[in-house]
């Protein structure tokens, strides 16, 4: 197992450099930069501009610059945020831990949803619980994430059962270890709601759709005529294997967050790092987008590591593959 996880992170890198390289050249390819307001601006000097050219090399070539960027990625250096006028480490770091708390409760929420789910519309497939199930769902798929995010938002402002925006409150500092929580944990769930609600949506039909394929299975049938009840070959034999491929679904959730949750942090107020990426694309501070593609694309390697992984020790017919 050691042996495979080197050898995917290895095989990994020439996809990381490839992603980096499209980013860095686009980036490079659009009109204008950042430098482009400052000389707009009387009050900087030409000696000032001339100064972070130099010293951020944004005078050399586009590849020689990429070349630069890499060798301060190899040293864990991410660059220089023009934005923030902070090191882009500190910016990405400073955010990225509520993005991550905001990835992580909307991944345990949407799977804790779409496994009940899918096993309710199978027991009572072709039933009226199935079609409510499967009404909701389209629903779900056919809503756009900000336009939920603005339902959302003005039936909490109308009700108030919710805080609208940010993190935490402003009395935050005077609560207790566990009022801070709950405090933190009632702001969660209004993004937590918008992000999650199109993934449930389109990952119960899958999962009802594995489970229905598998209970078809010869051995499922053959375990019928031997006597075994309904729910017991669901539970036991037939959730086990459908799980397989949504184990792999898995893997793609985490750059998928990062990437969706960017609107719907900037909508509802989330302090993420969404909102950094967004402003740092629209203002074109290279270093700090570069910093923010660099995560996305190795939080996706981890996940669909993690998932490959997960995939070994549900199924060992996989175990047994790798190992021979």
């Amino acid at each position: 197992m050691r042996g495979y996880i080197i050898k995917r992170l290895l095989f990994s890198l020439p996809l990381l450099l490839g992603v980096t390289l499209i980013t860095f050249i686009f980036i490079q390819l659009a009109p204008g930069d950042f430098l482009s307001n400052l000389k707009s601006n009387p009050q900087v000097s030409r000696e000032v501009i001339k100064i972070y050219e130099e010293k951020f090399h944004l005078n050399e070539p586009v590849i020689k610059q990429y070349i630069i960027w890499l060798w301060h990625i190899i040293h864990f250096d991410l660059g220089y945020s023009f934005t923030y006028q902070s090191p882009v480490k500190k910016v990405i770091t400073s955010r990225a831990f509520n993005t991550l708390i905001l990835s992580f409760s909307t991944i345990v929420f949407i799977w804790l949803c779409v496994i009940p789910l899918g096993i309710l519309a199978v027991l009572h497939r072709n039933k009226f619980i199935d079609r409510l199930i499967s009404f909701f769902s389209y629903i779900g798929i056919s809503t756009p994430s900000f336009f939920l995010a603005f339902i959302f938002l003005f039936f909490v402002y109308r009700t108030g059962i919710l805080p609208l925006g940010g993190m935490r409150s402003l009395r935050f500092e005077y609560l207790s270890f566990w009022e801070k929580l709950i405090d933190v944990g009632r702001h969660l769930i209004l993004p937590t709601l918008v992000l999650s609600i199109g993934s449930i949506a389109s990952l119960q039909r899958i999962m009802r759709g594995n489970l229905l394929e598998v209970l078809g299975s010869q051995y499922i049938l053959s375990a019928r005529a031997r006597g075994i009840s309904e729910k017991r070959i669901l539970y036991i034999h037939v959730l086990k294997n459908a799980l397989n491929p949504m184990i792999t679904i898995f893997g793609y959730q985490l750059s998928s967050l990062l990437s969706g949750a960017a609107l719907t942090e900037i909508i509802v107020g989330w302090p993420g790092l969404g909102q950094v990426t967004l402003e740092a694309v629209r203002k074109q501070d290279i270093y700090l987008v570069m910093g923010s593609v660099l995560i996305s694309g190795f939080l996706l390697i981890l996940g669909n590591l993690f998932a490959d992984i997960l995939l070994v020790f549900s199924d060992p017919r996989i175990r047994y593959e790798r190992e021979v």
